[in-house]
């Protein structure tokens, strides 16, 4: 332990960020590629009509789970700060208690997502003609959410401890054997959405497996003893304290998607195929801004343990930089090559991929502008201030989208796809302006 966590508290700041961002790049981008093997497959060999249905899952599904997904975010920023700070025997109580918040999250997600999939595709006006296709994937999917729920818990302690290597493999082995899955149900055993399904449920498995395997092989403070499991107050407190206004903030985030969801549907299948197929090449893009906020969250986590402010700033503005200029040089890379990148989804509609570069033109390349604001938020929340960044994207991103969707989108002249997708840059740019630069 003591190698990966002085590279984060000593050594030069650039190299050991660029070196720690890598692999969290990739198992990101490799997580998102073993997700869009779903839709690529399952479109290929069902159609359009079957991308509209996995896609049409995805804002309300995300909805639901970002609220406890946010709870592991709080369990990594402890232990960073417990690292930092060499409270070994509060980082131990961190880990044992994360994993029974993890099992008792994903059970009572299960419950939510069997009983009530139908009901909230419903409300957000799903058509007729994709409804029980999306119900049936959406409450496979939901029966492992429990595995989702603990590799996302342990794989959050791992990065904390300057491991991001070993998720990278862990979800490398599960992602091929979900793109195996895949090809296995829907060709071979005719299944279409629910093929998908169970194999992304498979997977999960795998990856929680292994890592939970990885913290019962650590010898140092996060070794993980199942015999010990116990739910700690104190470090619960703490990881709600961070974590559940992260959950929040993702939620809220996840609700106004659910609104811009409801609007595209109502748009019909076509435009709902393109819109998924879009919506997927741009969470490729979020990879880089979402890894760096990781990175941003941990780094600065453990410095602020250990009081050296310096070296949060410098991290800051290392973090901010490049992710920044990365983006953007992906974001021209999508748009120059987008109906390229769409067919790759949608094989029997030119007009869906008509659709899906229009989001493109409105979200692809502004794009920059989100991760400026991601990482802002994500410094901020790894020096123990949640609340703040929760605040900031309520009003900022979640506030400004609700509202323009239910003000000018509803003008009969603006009721448009494009001026629905313009309610993405404009949001981000004004929730920037208004976030406050870190300071410790």
């Amino acid at each position: 332990m003591k190698k990966v966590h002085h590279s984060m508290l000593q050594g030069p700041l650039l190299f050991n960020i660029i070196t720690y961002t890598i692999p969290i790049i990739l198992t990101n981008a490799l997580q998102l590629l073993f997700n869009a093997a779903d839709l690529v497959i399952v479109g290929r060999f069902h159609g359009s009509i079957c991308v509209a249905a996995v896609s049409a899952t995805s804002a309300i599904t995300n909805l639901i789970v970002n609220l406890f997904i946010g709870l592991s975010l709080g369990a990594g920023v402890t232990v960073a700060h417990a690292l930092g700070s060499r409270e070994n025997d509060f980082v131990h109580k961190t880990v044992h208690t994360a994993l029974p918040t993890a099992l008792i999250s994903g059970i009572l997600l299960t419950l939510i997502g069997i009983f009530f999939s139908k009901n909230f595709l419903l409300l957000m006006g799903t058509p007729e003609s994709i409804l029980p296709l999306s119900t049936v994937y959406m409450k496979i999917y939901f029966s492992g959410i429990t595995f989702t729920m603990v590799y996302n818990f342990c794989a959050s302690i791992l990065r904390a401890v300057g491991d991001t290597k070993n998720p990278l493999i862990y979800l490398t082995v599960s992602g091929v054997i979900n793109v195996i899955l895949n090809i296995i149900f829907v060709t071979v055993c005719n299944m279409n959405v629910e093929g998908v399904a169970y194999a992304t449920v498979i997977s999960q498995g795998i990856s929680a497996v292994l890592v939970v395997v990885a913290l019962i092989r650590r010898t140092d403070a996060c070794k993980l003893d199942l015999s010990k499991l116990h739910i700690y107050m104190a470090p619960l407190f703490k990881m709600l304290r961070i974590g559940l206004p992260a959950g929040i903030q993702r939620s809220l985030f996840a609700i106004s998607n659910v609104i811009i969801q409801t609007s595209v549907n109502s748009f019909g299948d076509i435009l709902m195929s393109g819109n998924g197929a879009a919506s997927s090449l741009e969470s490729f893009i979020n990879v880089i801004p979402s890894a760096f906020h990781q990175t941003a969250v941990n780094f600065i986590g453990q410095n602020t343990g250990a009081h050296q402010y310096k070296r949060v700033k410098q991290t800051y503005g290392i973090c901010l930089a490049c992710s920044s200029l990365s983006t953007l040089f992906i974001c021209l890379l999508c748009y120059r090559f987008a109906p390229n990148l769409l067919s790759l989804y949608i094989t029997d509609s030119q007009e869906a991929i008509a659709y899906g570069v229009i989001r493109l033109t409105y979200t692809c390349l502004p794009y920059f502008t989100f991760s400026l604001m991601d990482i802002t938020t994500g410094a901020i929340r790894g020096m123990g201030a949640s609340f703040t960044p929760m605040l900031i994207s309520v009003l900022g991103v979640c506030g400004i989208r609700i509202a323009w969707i239910y003000s000018v989108f509803q003008i009969p002249a603006y009721h448009t796809p494009e001026k629905l997708y313009l309610s993405y840059p404009i949001s981000w740019t004004a929730t920037l302006l208004r976030s406050p630069c870190p300071t410790p």
